[in-house]
């Protein structure tokens, strides 16, 4: 595990502060997994800003993982939010759903992630964080349908990473085009923690 868990670098100013309770625990529990794709303490920190603009919104994350980025985002959201996490591994979603699944807001679901996105509706969501491959180098269309007007998509690992797979920056560039260019979208890329991308669909 990095210090990125529990970054107190004042470079940042008080976003560490704004880590939610469980996000130490699931921080120890990551790296005693060796899980080694986990959310930035600077992600988590604007996730829980954007879900608390969302009051009583419908929220999707794909790609639990142990559950970082869903503690934040539960951290923003009010008691009228609700959030759909998928993952596709059980022993990776298990963190989360020991750490945060009493909390009444959140559903894990242990599914592919374009299986469930092809089964609701469109326009049905305010805000989607899509950290997997799915909703994000895979059927981004369908998961941008499902924004309703105002709804944020997010994205992050935009900037090289060091466990990238060959040739992964050009499907970065080609996302990136796709998403400054579709005629519904104001964007905003972010040279934040892994590299972010903030979209908003038109009314």
């Amino acid at each position: 595990m990095t210090s990125a868990f529990f970054s107190t670098n004042p470079a940042f100013g008080d976003n560490a502060a704004a880590l939610p309770e469980g996000w130490r625990e699931i921080g120890v529990r990551t790296a005693a997994l060796g899980f080694d794709m986990p959310s930035e303490a600077d992600t988590g920190a604007l996730l829980r800003l954007l879900a608390a603009a969302k009051p009583g919104g419908r929220l999707l994350e794909l790609g639990t993982g142990t559950g970082l980025a869903t503690a934040c985002l539960l951290a923003g959201m009010d008691t009228g939010a609700i959030l759909t996490s998928l993952d596709n591994d059980a022993d990776v979603q298990a963190v989360a759903r020991d750490v945060l699944g009493d909390d009444p807001r959140v559903t894990f679901v242990l599914d592919d992630a374009m299986d469930h996105v092809r089964t609701q509706h469109p326009g049905s969501l305010d805000l989607i964080f899509a950290d997997a491959w799915p909703g994000k180098y895979d059927g981004l269309d369908e998961t941008l349908a499902l924004l309703a007007p105002g709804g944020l998509y997010v994205v992050d690992d935009m900037l090289p990473q060091p466990n990238w797979p060959p040739n992964h920056q050009a499907r970065v560039d080609a996302l990136t085009l796709r998403l400054k260019t579709h005629p519904d979208l104001v964007v905003v890329s972010l040279p934040w923690a892994s590299g972010l991308i903030v979209a908003a669909r038109r009314s």
